[in-house]
């Protein structure tokens, strides 16, 4: 399989409460940024050809050192982002799309991920991009641990309880064909439509479209709130122990 993949790190992480602007991907876990672990993941999945990053333009130059000094042989760019997250795929897609002109080659998927979502495994990253192929979309999730209830038309007071049962909490890397993905980017930049994960565009602009459930361990976790680094420690340090009993 050829996979391109496009890394969106441009957070600045406001929830976190970092001084300075600084990036939540470069915080540290484990000794590392979180964004190394992020990188490193895609470095080893197989079906990984080129990776895209879109980034603030003060990170691009730490970015860049960072990858040189890993050896990660398959960012292809390291680019600044734009207003919202969207805009900074968009960024990367322009990319993407003159390279398969370039070579008049498409890959087999594109996949989206979130660089503060620095746990995922490399045999999910394949996983993920073969079922993309394979359906023209899939999306990683887990079940909701909670109750959700929405809020009711009072203030204050909780509306309809959902049935658990039916529910997803959405992820990434998130997979499509790259036809649909990149058609579906130009159509609601067209349209100024922002949506919250491009699974929702494709869902906007290509309703017959399917989207495949592959569903993850609780490990996938974003970092978003300072507990987050801690509870990413212990992943981490879980991880490394499923790891070292396999072999």
């Amino acid at each position: 399989m050829k996979t391109f993949v496009i890394i969106a790190a441009s957070g600045v992480g406001k929830r976190m409460n970092l001084e300075g602007g600084l990036s939540k991907q470069m915080l540290l876990i484990g000794g590392h940024p979180v964004i190394r672990h992020t990188l490193k993941a895609f470095e080893e999945a197989l079906s990984v050809e080129s990776v895209y990053v879109a980034t603030k333009a003060d990170n691009i130059a730490q970015l860049e050192e960072l990858v040189a000094g890993q050896g990660f042989r398959k960012v292809r760019a390291i680019i600044e982002g734009g207003k919202e997250r969207q805009d900074s795929i968009g960024n990367c897609m322009e990319l993407i799309g003159k390279e398969i002109a370039r070579t008049g080659s498409m890959p087999d998927a594109i996949l989206v991920h979130d660089g503060a979502r620095p746990f995922i495994q490399p045999g999910e990253i394949d996983d993920i991009a073969r079922l993309s192929a394979q359906y023209g979309a899939c999306v990683p999730a887990t079940r909701p641990k909670d109750t959700i209830k929405f809020i009711g038309s009072e203030p204050g007071i909780f509306g309809e309880t959902l049935d658990r049962g039916r529910l997803l909490q959405v992820q990434t890397p998130q997979g499509f064909a790259p036809e649909k993905l990149i058609e579906a980017h130009r159509m609601a930049q067209r349209d100024d439509y922002y949506a919250t994960d491009d699974a929702a565009l494709v869902e906007r602009y290509f309703p017959d479209q399917g989207i495949r459930v592959y569903e993850t361990g609780y490990h996938n976790i974003k970092i978003t709130t300072p507990e987050d680094v801690f509870i990413g420690e212990a992943i981490l340090e879980s991880l490394k122990s499923r790891k070292e009993e396999r072999n």
